[in-house]
């Protein structure tokens, strides 16, 4: 599949136009898609600007998980990279939320900035992670609707 443009919204964007995505449960197919795409752009309101993430979204970075290694998952990622992971439990039922894909999604509440290229990259190779919540160069551009009703755009800083 290929795509010309790819429009979708997200939890926090910092200034690198980092992404943490996931906060409604379809980060792995909204990834999929964003990967897809020739030019993957970003529509926020200005409360999911931030200079570094976790300074606006507090409920940490979404993983998808196969049900059976959420436990291991969870320890490995507190062990190696500090803070606190949850299973995300459902609102209206029973039990953790469960995704389109059969899996189940931890939230990793970090306690401070990294890189997150690599960060991205060590999670995805534990077994058992299917994918996680940090979009990391992929989005060309973020467009944020501001109080005012202006928009600001951001673009990807060159380094």
């Amino acid at each position: 599949m290929s795509l010309d443009v790819a429009i979708d919204g997200a939890d926090e964007v910092d200034a690198e136009l980092t992404l943490i995505k996931g906060g409604g449960g379809c980060l792995t197919q909204e990834k999929i898609v964003a990967s897809c795409s020739k030019y993957f752009v970003v529509i926020a309101d200005y409360r999911k600007d931030s200079k570094a993430l976790g300074q606006q979204w507090k409920k940490g970075i979404p993983i998808e998980v196969i049900p059976m290694a959420y436990v291991p998952v969870s320890r490995m990622i507190a062990k190696r990279f500090g803070g606190e992971v949850n299973l995300r439990m459902a609102i209206s039922k029973a039990g953790p939320v469960v995704t389109d894909n059969g899996n189940f999604i931890l939230d990793w509440k970090f306690e401070h900035a990294q890189n997150w290229k690599e960060v991205n990259t060590a999670i995805k190779m534990i077994p058992g992670v299917v994918e996680t919540g940090l979009f990391v160069d992929m989005a060309e551009q973020a467009y944020f609707g501001m109080e005012d009703g202006s928009v600001k755009v951001r673009k990807v800083p060159i380094n």
